[in-house]
This record gives C-alpha cells, structure tokens and sequence, in this order.
C-alpha cells in the first residue's frame, strides 16, 4: 500500500505540473467570429461587416 500511495501522491503533483507546462504559450491565436462578422482589434469583438 505505500507505493499506490506514493504513485497517487506523485501523479496527483506531476500532473497539474505538466498541464500548466503545455498550456502556458506565449503564441497568439487568430480570433473567429460568426459568418457575416470581422474581428475589429480595436475594439476587441466581432463587428458586423458593412458592404455596399
């Protein structure tokens, strides 16, 4: 039973670790907006398109 319970206690630590390690990324991502819509960077939303 102390090695499940290093095994847990071990798995239990290293996983949040590594799920913060390959979340954290300094890239940035293109927003999407519904059909119809452009993403406006100065306002930070989805604006709809005027044409014509």
């Amino acid at each position: 039973m102390p090695i499940k319970a290093a095994l847990t206690a071990l798995a239990l630590t290293l996983v949040p670790t590594l799920g913060l390690a390959l979340g954290c990324s300094s890239e940035k991502r293109a927003q999407s907006c519904a059909e119809g819509t452009s993403w406006d960077t100065e306002t930070q939303s989805c604006v709809k398109q005027v044409t014509g």
